[in-house]
């Protein structure tokens, strides 16, 4: 027999290693059977990428090589869905899922239609887009219509396939009773996989473990934790904190090869896509009802969070003559299961001083698991609040939290209260820089009145470099706390005078190996640091407002103000009374404003600001009888737009004289409607409020 040429037995032993590592990351990662140790993995996955570095024209884009990682992206760039991902109505009655389905019978003449049933998983939507099998993109969900294309961060993901299995795996079947599994089916030109990723729970407590100890506030949740994994530019990262993959849906598939979805989740599995092992096929409501109570038992146990059950109409055709509302299918909902609560002690309570000297007060707690978070701490909002619920230093209290909310104390159990325990009191002096605290009369709220206060200073710093107002990006938290207390910085304009020496040499201490090692920042990311700094020269009169931290003024006011006045200067002249006449300005933001710009310590902060070089202007907006088209108009935006965005159809609308609202009412004077208009809409036309295209909109202000 003639020997092989040697480049094709590399080719043959390339394509073997890849389908070896492909069958064992399926099995891994899917199917939760490893076949092989990971030593022997890690093995095959050198010997491939050690020929493909000696082979380089024998790379292929979905080569397993191609998961660790490749360089820091720049941006995230956005990207239009070809099928609008939208959002799904919720319930958490039982009612009200009789009551979907009796809405479904009737729209479709009477017909009982047949249900699937797959679990909520709380996680992060994504769209993955295969072309002739192989995966081309992956975005989020976005806005619905627009995402952001994470195609990089997506191939880290070992239970994405790279590319579409021809065959299904033997296993590969939805869990039923008596079917039959589905013949492999040629995989459709193009091919979009709805899901959601997720990050399991023990993955969830490591990498929150890891970022602790590495300085950085760890995460609330997996969900918050995924969505801020999958936006980071170095994918990386991404790799390292394993996040998982579960489809749930489609997009554009063409040819559509299933006629149902119960078919579509087996093809799905055929072509080595995940899913839930607890997807059901049921007949009608009642059974449906069954599974929703079957599955509330199920998911404690569950390595991941899930918040509930989405229940859709299996038939496509059906689902087509059922259609969609402006925000969501009419085939589809969700029932969410009740909160969950949990006893725990409460320990101590701590007041935390927030920009504006207000105390807030926090409990601490004996750390509880609810909800797939571990709670230690949970705001008691006021004083008021605290003896509303009569608590006490060494309460039992019962915490709740569902789903996105914040945990909160529902109750105290006095029942339970050792004796002796002492109720909570308000603080009399500051418990950052000792001065003594004011109660704001009428309200429950109380402040330090010290401007000089540490504490303030660190979260008006903060505010300062929030990406809303001067976006000083890499300026977080614990940079932040330790240029404060270092001494490096006392206010806004001291931000404009570090030096790269000053940020490199911070860090902290952390456990490592037994040993206490000091991490410090570092040249390269000091410089990076010092640019954002010195970037941020260049933002708007807006975002300057926005930022200073002037009581009642937000991203909103600051704008209005500044496209009224159009420079420091000239706010600073105004009189109260002028600051008042502006559109949407009344006399409690005109008196806080005048305020600052008029007692010395804004002064000195103006002018501070000024020697470092900080002194935007605006584009006044012209005030002629023309150009106030929309004076006296109530304008309110929704949806997703083609030619703007939102934000600058609303800065439009202030332009022209008008108010940008952000909710519909009777005084509303119309509404702007984009692309997958939710509720705004809705109400809109209940109310009979006119509604304009983003064109018809245009038109009328003299823009075609």
């Amino acid at each position: 027999m003639d020997r092989m040429p040697a480049s094709s037995a590399v080719a043959k032993r390339i394509k073997d290693l890849r389908d070896q590592l492909n069958r064992h990351n399926h099995l891994y990662h899917v199917e939760a059977r490893p076949q092989i140790s990971d030593r022997a993995y890690d093995k095959l996955m050198q010997e491939l990428i050690d020929l493909e570095r000696e082979n380089p024209d024998l790379i292929t884009p979905d080569s397993p090589t191609k998961r660790v990682g490749g360089e820091v992206q720049t941006e995230l760039k956005p990207v239009r869905h070809a099928v609008p991902m939208m959002s799904i109505d919720n319930t958490y009655s039982q009612d009200e899922v009789r009551a979907f389905d009796e809405r479904v019978r009737k729209a479709l003449g009477g017909a009982q239609p047949s249900y699937v049933l797959e679990p909520k998983i709380d996680g992060a939507s994504v769209s993955l887009r295969y072309e002739n099998g192989h995966l081309v993109l992956a975005a989020t969900r976005g806005r619905g219509n627009v995402g952001d294309d994470i195609t990089v961060n997506a191939r880290t993901i070992k239970s994405i396939p790279l590319a579409l299995a021809a065959a299904a795996p033997a296993s590969a079947s939805p869990p039923k009773k008596g079917d039959a599994g589905v013949a492999p089916a040629p995989i459709p030109r193009v091919v979009e996989v709805r899901g959601e990723v997720y990050m399991d729970n023990d993955d969830f407590q490591r990498v929150n473990k890891e970022l602790a100890e590495e300085g950085e506030e760890p995460y609330a949740n997996p969900r918050n934790l995924t969505a801020g994994t999958l936006r980071r530019l170095d994918p990386r990262i991404v790799a390292k904190r394993r996040l998982r993959f579960l489809a749930h849906g489609n997009g554009q598939v063409e040819p559509m090869p299933a006629e149902s979805y119960w078919e579509w989740t087996r093809l799905l599995r055929a072509w080595g896509l995940p899913l839930p092992k607890e997807v059901w096929h049921v007949e009608n409501v009642d059974e449906a009802i069954k599974c929703i109570h079957e599955f509330e038992q199920t998911r404690k146990k569950l390595p991941y969070m899930t918040d509930g059950m989405v229940m859709k109409v299996d038939a496509f055709a059906q689902r087509d003559r059922l259609g969609a509302t402006s925000k969501a299918p009419r085939w589809v909902i969700a029932y969410k299961y009740e909160t969950e609560q949990q006893p725990t002690e409460l320990k101590d309570v701590d007041w935390q001083v927030g920009k504006g000297g207000n105390l807030t007060p926090v409990g601490k707690l004996e750390p509880v698991f609810i909800g797939g978070v571990t709670v230690s701490n949970v705001t008691l909002h006021n004083i008021d609040q605290i003896r509303r619920l009569d608590l006490h230093i060494g309460d039992t209290v019962i915490i709740e939290r569902a789903g996105e909310v914040i945990p909160y104390v529902v109750e105290a159990m006095p029942e339970k209260r050792p004796e002796g325990a002492k109720p909570i009191e308000p603080p009399t002096k500051c418990p950052s820089c000792g001065a003594k605290v004011e109660k704001e009369a009428d309200t429950p709220y109380i402040r330090c009145v010290n401007p000089s206060c540490p504490a303030q200073l660190k979260e008006r710093l903060r505010w300062f470099c929030h990406r809303s107002q001067m976006d000083i990006e890499g300026l977080g938290d614990v940079l932040v706390d330790q240029l404060v207390e270092r001494g490096l910085v006392k206010t806004f304009a001291d931000l404009y005078r570090l030096k790269e020496t000053d940020i490199a040499t911070l860090g902290s201490e952390v456990e490592q190996g037994g040993k206490t090692v000091k991490r410090t920042v570092g040249e390269k990311v000091a410089a990076k640091v010092i640019a954002n700094i010195d970037a941020s020269r260049k933002q708007g009169l807006d975002r300057l407002l926005a930022g200073l931290g002037i009581r009642h003024v937000g991203s909103r006011v600051a704008y209005v103000i500044a496209s009224h006045f159009g420079s420091l200067d000239a706010i600073a002249a105004a009189t109260q009374e002028q600051l008042s006449e502006v559109n949407e300005i009344g006399p409690v933001i005109a008196e806080s404003v005048h305020d600052f710009f008029n007692n010395a310590a804004g002064q000195k902060t103006i002018t501070d600001l000024r020697k470092v070089g900080v002194d935007p202007k605006m584009d006044v907006a012209p005030r002629d009888a023309a150009s106030q088209l929309l004076a006296g108009q109530t304008v309110v935006v929704t949806g997703t737009m083609t030619r703007f965005d939102r934000k600058e159809i609303e800065e439009l609308i202030v332009k022209l004289g008008g108010k940008a609202s952000g909710s519909v009412s009777k005084k509303t004077s119309f509404l702007v409607a984009g692309e997958s208009a939710g509720s705004k809409l809705d109400k809109a036309k209940e109310l009979g409020v006119p509604v304009l295209s983003e064109a018809e909109f245009l038109q009328k202000i003299g823009k075609h």
